[in-house]
């Protein structure tokens, strides 16, 4: 009701300024300008803005509650526009899941003279838990170098029934022919670090295809032999066997990872050896795989 009565008396009144350039009434509740008239009020309840045309005229009617009022408010929000994402994220933190294979130096899975290390890659699951990431960026947020920490825990898969064995000079393997193995396995665990140089498209990690490519360095943490199986007389067994078997305690990789928004793939292909040397043939694991990112 209020409302109405000011839009009745903003009508009479607006009818004798037209011709005025600029005029402010009293106690500073009517702006008059050319073209405009403000009106401001007090009320109840949250602040409501009504704009209506007499004539060449708009009239405004603001109505706001008791309070300190900017009237330059409204026009300053309209004003301000989002400012632009100044850096892309890091695609390194989340989950990888993924193979391994087992190559020789010649980038093949022929091992003639060591067949225990031609490994079963549907058994040999290697995962990954990346906790922390950084990207530093290049002046641009679609190029950057990425870092972080991870764990990487993996699993070799022996075919058949290999034993593992190692000595102080040596690392091989002796076929079993009669014991039954339903898991035999290599496992161990590294802390990770990437160096990444990562490619973006978008700003929006929504919306965003990336590509990285580097190298990751790691260092071993623990390592053992898990085999399960039966004996030749039906019984079952589990063995769990901690050791280094000749592991080098240190491994860097060849990394790509690419994707888009939350999803991608990744490959590492180890630069070193996975054992000592001199200890057995040449060994480098091959891991690809998805990746979930956070």
């Amino acid at each position: 009701m209020n409302k109405l009565k000011t839009i009745i008396v903003a009508m009479l009144f607006a009818a004798p300024v037209f011709s005025q350039v600029e005029e402010e009434a009293q106690e500073g509740e009517v702006i008059i300008t050319e073209g405009q008239i403000t009106i401001i009020e007090e009320g109840e309840g949250e602040p409501d803005t009504t704009k209506m045309k007499v004539g060449n005229k708009e009239i405004i009617i603001i109505t706001h509650p008791n309070e300190d009022f900017d009237l330059d408010s409204e026009d300053d929000s309209e004003d301000e526009s989002p400012k632009r994402k100044r850096k892309s994220d890091a695609h390194w933190a989340g989950v990888d899941l993924g193979f391994t294979m087992l190559m020789n130096d010649n980038f093949n899975t022929d091992f003639a003279t060591t067949p225990y290390w031609k490994n079963d890659p549907a058994r040999s699951i290697v995962w990954n838990l990346n906790l922390l990431e950084h990207k530093f960026n290049f002046g641009t947020p679609f190029v950057g170098l990425t870092t972080g920490v991870g764990f990487s825990f993996t699993s070799v898969a022996f075919r058949d029934g290999y034993i593992i064995n190692s000595s102080a000079d040596s690392l091989f393997a002796v076929l079993d022919t009669v014991n039954t193995y339903s898991k035999n396995k290599l496992k161990a665990s590294y802390l990770t670090i990437p160096l990444l140089l990562e490619f973006n498209t978008n700003t929006n990690s929504d919306k965003n295809f990336y590509l990285a490519a580097g190298v990751v360095g790691g260092v071993r943490m623990t390592s053992k032999i898990k085999r399960n199986g039966e004996f030749a007389d039906g019984k079952e067994f589990e063995e769990r066997e901690k050791g280094t078997y000749s592991l080098s305690p240190f491994k860097l990789d060849a990394a790509l990872r690419m994707g888009y928004g939350s999803f991608g793939v990744f490959a590492n292909y180890s630069l070193l050896p996975l054992f000592e040397s001199g200890k057995t043939v040449e060994v480098y694991p091959l891991t690809f795989g998805l990746s979930l990112n956070f």
